[in-house]
């Protein structure tokens, strides 16, 4: 038997019952409490049940666990019959997300958002991320080593979640959720380690600000998406291993 939980919230309360220190910031309540829904437990736990990604390939069926509002693929309205492969571009429009599996990875799309996912050995290989605008969450697991990137930062990842964002003014927001990734900015390089959430601020191209490269609190995302989301592919994160969530901030040496 399949049994996918998510933990309640009191109606007023701000943050997650995960989220000590994953802020909001121009994110409503309601968008980032998704993995509570009623109708979204239900088809998690469907497609977890069916088999998950590889019943997936093998049946021909939809890669797409969930998904409302107005979503684009390629330009075109989908329905969540529809299925999302590696090559595509995929917009969602204001008031709607989705929540889809490629091969051996996971995704959830924020409001607002525009990705494109350059095909990597097959068509449900995803190489490259490529974060246009708005916000992901991610699950990726062990293989090949693959790519997200923005205009200004180049994430080299294993297998890994993360949380990525562009803001209205123009940074990045990167948190390595955990995992090993190299991080690319501003002709800057350098490896961070996290069993739980290292996050950072990335200043705009061309801002030629000192220290471009800030570390950051968690916000807009919640242990809870990350365990859902790994879930998916028949993971579990690195807290859930352990069995207790480390400090915010990760390892000491990545900053």
């Amino acid at each position: 038997m399949c049994t996918v939980r998510a933990k309640p919230v009191a109606a007023n309360k701000k943050k997650d019952s995960n989220m000590a220190e994953h802020e909001r910031m121009g994110r409503s309540e309601d968008e980032l409490l998704w993995y509570q829904r009623r109708d979204f437990l239900t088809a998690a736990a469907s497609f977890i049940a069916l088999g998950g990604s590889g019943t997936v390939i093998a049946q021909q069926r939809s890669n797409i666990v969930q998904m409302r509002g107005d979503v684009l693929v390629n330009s075109r309205p989908i329905s969540p019959q529809d299925y999302v492969q590696s090559g595509d571009t995929v917009q969602t429009g204001p008031g709607s997300y989705i929540v889809f599996v490629v091969g051996n990875s996971s995704f959830m799309m924020r409001q607002n958002s525009s990705i494109t996912l350059s095909r990597g050995d097959s068509l449900n290989t995803v190489s490259v991320l490529r974060l246009i605008t708005g916000g992901i969450a991610s699950v990726w697991g062990k293989g090949k080593e693959r790519r997200v990137v923005t205009n200004t930062t180049t994430l080299g990842i294993r297998g890994t979640g993360l949380y990525n964002e562009i803001m209205p003014d123009g940074r990045d927001y990167f948190c390595n959720c955990y995992g090993t990734i190299d991080l690319m900015a501003h002709e800057q390089k350098r490896i961070t380690q996290s069993s739980y959430h290292t996050a950072f601020w990335i200043a705009p191209e061309g801002s030629n600000v000192p220290n471009s490269i800030r570390p950051a609190k968690g916000i807009n995302h919640s242990d809870e998406e990350l365990e859902l989301l790994a879930q998916l592919i028949g993971q579990r994160t690195a807290w859930q291993i352990t069995g207790k969530p480390g400090a915010h901030g990760g390892d000491a040496h990545n900053y």
